[in-house]
């Protein structure tokens, strides 16, 4: 296991503060590190999905990342998905991942999937897909998501999935984790 992608902050969600974090479009060369890092550490080294994480698509997508911040800097990728564009109109997402440490709650990974399809359609988006790991359709149909097709990708299986278009974005693009303050999720 890439161990030092899982030594993040193991804090509970009474220490986050409202800044702790921040989704948007990776645009410094270290939110791509940890971008790639994340992605890798989640299908390679944990889920033993993806022999190798990156692909054709990698070169056009759009990286989208959630960002740590401790005492108002950032400080580390804790979230990641791609969305990118195969033609004019149709979007795809992918390689949705949330570290470790902040899968307690959920918020990041909703806050990362509510981003990727605002931000497709901000850039166009007409159609936006995903293929999803079969255990985690519910969670998608929670999002505004429908199941088109089932599938079998990588050995395991997955639904191809399309988003409500006109359901998002279904909550505010800038994110804050006050309404966890002083929950603990063990």
């Amino acid at each position: 296991m890439a161990e030092h992608a899982f030594a993040l902050i193991d804090a509970t969600f009474a220490d986050f503060r409202a800044d702790d974090l921040r989704v948007k479009p990776a645009e410094h060369a270290w939110e791509r590190r940890g971008y790639y890092r994340l992605r890798h550490a989640v299908f390679t080294a944990e889920q033993a999905l993806l022999s190798q994480d990156r692909d054709a698509h990698d070169f056009t997508a759009v990286p989208i990342v959630a960002v740590a911040h401790h005492c108002g800097m950032p400080e580390d990728v804790v979230g990641a998905v791609r969305i990118y564009s195969p033609e004019p109109g149709l979007w795809y997402g992918g390689r949705l991942c949330v570290a470790p440490a902040y899968r307690r709650h959920g918020l990041i990974g909703t806050a990362l999937v509510n981003e990727a399809v605002a931000r497709a359609k901000d850039l166009g988006c007409e159609r936006f897909l995903a293929t999803v790991q079969q255990h985690n359709e519910g969670y998608f149909h929670g999002l505004h998501w429908h199941n088109l097709d089932t599938l079998d990708l990588h050995g395991q299986p997955h639904c191809l999935m399309q988003a409500e278009l006109s359901r998002y974005p279904f909550m505010p693009r800038q994110v804050s984790l006050i309404p966890f303050k002083g929950r603990h999720h063990g």
